[in-house]
């Protein structure tokens, strides 16, 4: 099954993103850090904790803790954490981006981690309709093919899209579209964090502009959960599954000899890939296996999962 790629439109190049920042934007980082010294400060402080107990508990001096909380202590990933084990929080609420998260999502997160996997997913399907999603069959309207590059999402996608008589929607090339350049540029001149952006807003766009359509997504876009959320809140998503031979030989049989990177271990590479993404990729409404079945056949089994749901 040999699934169609992506012409990148011939665009000139912008100078860079307005809103990037690189990894070593020296006024980003300052901003960071204040923001992480700030972030402790106010933990400890919560605490009850004295910079001098603090110190003791941690083993890091109180002379640096001072530097950091001032903003100006680029801490090691190891003391950090022998400071948040002092104070008894998760590292994660100490690094994290943005600025401090209210204390209702605090006990939220706390009350959800004590879920079994099974009541997450109950608890977010109970939650997703009353908090911003949109109604059942306004989602139904939208269906979003997800899985790993080689599974048939834009052969199948197509096929799907002229049978309901909806728009067809690639993402790579609404994130061209959005950017103005290749896929390759973006990565080869910003990175993946511009990338992300990328795709968040072209996603936006799609689901603003198109009530009904069939969506072909990137294989990682379900590594990033902002926008993977979008799309499940939005679509109706079904996994476009196959196993990891079909997925390296269909991608090459594109003309496309990436995946092998001339490394012996690109296949087992690829199957960390997998399993690393299959919980993901399993949040899907319905899963279609196309391992060992032509286009025909991985098609009809498509459209029965889709029209058992649209009509």
């Amino acid at each position: 099954m040999t699934e169609q790629k992506t012409q990148a439109p011939q665009a000139p190049t912008p100078a860079r993103p307005a809103d990037w920042v690189g990894a070593d934007d020296a006024a980003d980082q300052e901003v960071y850090l204040r923001r992480l010294g700030e972030r402790v400060r106010a933990v400890r402080a919560r605490r009850g904790m004295t910079r001098k107990i603090l110190a003791r508990d941690s083993g890091v001096s109180e002379r640096y803790l001072a530097q950091l909380e001032g903003g100006h202590g680029n801490i090691s990933i190891a003391r950090l954490r022998q400071v948040a084990l002092a104070m008894n929080v998760p590292i994660a609420d100490l690094v994290r981006e943005g600025p401090e998260q209210p204390i209702e999502l605090t006990l939220l997160l706390q009350f959800l981690d004590r879920l079994s996997p099974a009541e997450i997913g109950e608890a977010h399907r109970l939650l997703v309709p009353h908090f911003g999603g949109v109604a059942e069959h306004q989602r139904q309207a939208r269906m979003a093919l997800i899985g790993m590059r080689g599974a048939g999402k834009t052969t199948l996608g197509r096929r799907l899209a002229e049978r309901l008589e909806v728009p067809f929607v690639e993402m790579g090339a609404e994130i061209e579209r959005e950017s103005g350049i290749s896929l390759t540029e973006i990565f080869s001149l910003y990175g993946q964090a511009a990338y992300r952006r990328y795709e968040r807003r072209a996603l936006e766009r799609v689901l603003e502009t198109c009530p009904r359509a069939v969506i072909a997504t990137g294989g990682s876009l379900v590594s990033e959960p902002g926008t993977f959320e979008l799309l499940l809140n939005n679509c109706y998503t079904v996994w476009i599954k196959a196993a990891p031979e079909e997925h390296m030989a269909r991608v090459v049989e594109q003309g496309d000899f990436r995946p092998m990177g001339g490394s012996p271990e690109a296949m087992e590479d690829l199957r960390g890939i997998l399993a690393g993404r299959a919980s993901l990729y399993a949040n899907a409404d319905i899963v279609v296996d196309t391992s060992g079945k032509s286009v025909d056949g991985a098609f009809g089994d498509l459209l029965a999962a889709t029209l058992a749901v649209t009509e």
